[in-house]
């Protein structure tokens, strides 16, 4: 595999994870674009545990103290997470969604769903709902405030993620948005409730490498590492970024940039057809 599409790739894959425009969406339109051959089932392995792992990292303290409280133990100060004692219960009901979505829809999501007008679909659609979101929410509640109900609205929001093009991101912040839930919180909501689901994704796909292709190759280990490597630096500093983007500004930049790239995949697609 080519080293500049290893960095390039793993470089995308750290951004559009957590930003709100589709990781899925750019990963299958960027080899396309540049003639590359699909990178194989090991480096999107690697991708799954550079982001895992950069979530893991950025929110450490935040899940030591949710699943510290969940089983009765005082661990961390965060005063919101203090708040709303039962959030690792509230992330359990909300990842329920997701994975069933991902056991009965999964094949389809990397078959019949991933065609370049299905994403460019998704794209438009999800950032008009984002755009919808932001205009109908009134942003009063923080995460302390999370509830039964928001945990499955934000859920089901999730699991409809499974589409390629729509952004567990974008959908799950926008349903955050709707539940009046202020922008920050329900980005912090939305990044620890991915984290089961990418921890899933990653060993499920790691599963299927063992089973079916015996391992990774020993002329792909450099790329899975460094894949690995450039994938988790880069979406550490992406969810630091978002994170104080949202303190300040709406959603709406990445609403058009979702609505411009969903025309230029519908162009790309009919040009090169």
């Amino acid at each position: 595999m080519p080293l500049i599409e290893v960095i390039l790739l793993g470089i995308v894959q750290g951004l559009t994870e957590f930003l709100p425009v589709s990781s899925t969406a750019h990963l299958a339109i960027l080899p396309r674009l540049f003639g590359w051959p699909d990178p194989g089932l090991s480096y999107d392995i690697a991708l799954h545990v550079g982001t895992l792992a950069a979530v893991l990292i950025y929110f450490f303290r935040d899940w030591v103290q949710v699943i510290g409280q969940g089983l009765g133990i005082n661990a961390g100060g965060d005063p919101e997470i203090q708040r709303n004692r039962h959030l690792l219960w509230l992330l359990i009901i909300g990842t329920i969604p997701a994975a069933i979505a991902g056991l009965l829809f999964q094949k389809q999501a990397e078959t019949s769903l991933r065609g370049p007008y299905v994403i460019a679909a998704t794209m438009i659609v999800i950032g008009l709902f984002m755009w919808f979101a932001e205009r109908i929410g009134t942003k009063k509640r923080d995460l302390s405030h999370i509830s039964v109900i928001d945990s499955v609205v934000i859920g089901f929001a999730q699991a409809i993620a499974v589409i390629p093009g729509v952004s567990r991101s974008g959908i799950t912040i926008s349903a955050g948005l709707l539940r009046d839930v202020d922008r920050p919180s329900a980005a912090r909501f939305s990044f620890l409730l991915s984290t089961p689901v990418i921890l899933g994704a990653a060993a499920k796909d790691m599963w299927d490498l063992m089973k079916h292709e015996g391992g990774i190759t020993p002329e792909m280990r450099t790329a899975f590492l460094l894949g690995i490597l450039i994938s988790a630096i880069t979406g550490c500093a992406t969810i630091a970024f978002f994170l104080n983007f949202l303190r300040r500004r709406s959603l709406n930049f990445f609403v058009g940039y979702r609505i411009l790239f969903g025309i230029f995949i519908i162009a790309f697609a009919g040009f090169f057809r």
